[in-house]
């Protein structure tokens, strides 16, 4: 007898509880077939990711309309059983109403949790005034809890992105944020010891995400050691994904050669996966 599908409220209380305590691995899928995958080798949680998503449509990252991320966010949740947080971007708005708006639509979906991140898009200004990017935060807050509340606010400083890496100010930012209701905080591109540490007690008791996108000695061990609650890895697997594809196709179009097919997944192991779901 199968073992029925968690309801949506059921992935919440799991998420949720999945920060009270350790540190957990947070894998980016780009697709329902990834995060299926990642399900049956034991991941727990799944999040989503926007340059991964983005690249399989053609599009650069930050190019897909709202439309597109709420559609990718609902497959992506029926494609598993497993809490799935959504990188919701920037909200798709500037300004906090329509964030808001945005909130309440990803919630819709059946997300575990989403994120908001400071980032304008914009190189002349690259972030919002700490007001406004509190105000937009607030925004997200108040829809979440008008829809619930059992979605979690993940809470995100871009500056290390985008040219301002200044731990001081990304700190000041992350507790606006919190201060603001985001559940977790996150500030992508830190990489030292020293930093991570420095943002982990600044926001304490709430949880940190940490960003690994990148090839490192650090492991989960140490990561946890450091107090960080999660690790994901953004779009590190589609790059992953999008390297072994490029250089086989390479080798093809400029060599004639097919030793770049040499590691290529089994079609067997691949129908047997997703026969079987």
């Amino acid at each position: 007898m199968s073992t029925p599908r968690p309801s949506i409220a059921d992935r919440r209380r799991t998420f949720a509880k999945m920060h009270d305590s350790g540190c957990f691995i947070l894998p980016n899928p780009a697709n329902p077939g990834e995060a299926r995958y990642l399900q049956s080798i034991g991941f727990k949680a799944i999040a989503t990711t926007s340059s991964g998503f983005a690249w399989s449509r053609a599009r650069p990252d930050n190019g897909i309309t709202r439309e597109m991320a709420l559609a990718h966010l609902r497959e992506m949740v029926e494609a598993t059983e497993l809490p799935v947080n959504a990188d919701f971007e920037g909200g798709f708005a500037a300004e906090p109403e329509g964030v808001a708006e945005g909130v309440r639509l990803a919630v819709e979906t059946g997300v575990a949790a989403l994120s908001i991140e400071d980032s304008t898009g914009d190189a002349s200004r690259p972030l919002y005034d700490v007001a406004l990017a509190v105000e937009r935060m607030r925004a997200a807050r108040r829809a979440i809890d008008g829809a619930g509340g059992d979605t979690l606010l993940v809470g995100r400083a871009e500056g290390y992105l985008v040219g301002r890496p200044h731990l001081a100010e990304t700190i000041a930012r992350l507790k606006g944020y919190s201060d603001a209701g985001a559940d977790c905080l996150y500030a992508p591109g830190i990489r030292t010891r020293e930093d991570i540490t420095a943002v982990v007690g600044a926001v304490a008791p709430k949880p940190v995400n940490l960003l690994i996108g990148w090839a490192t000695e650090l492991t989960l061990a140490d990561v946890a050691a450091l107090g960080v609650r999660r690790i994901s890895v953004g779009g590190a697997l589609a790059r992953c994904a999008w390297g072994g594809f490029i250089r086989a196709a390479k080798l093809m179009a400029e060599e004639g050669r097919f030793d770049g097919l040499a590691h290529a997944a089994s079609g067997a192991d691949l129908n047997k996966l997703f026969g079987s779901s």
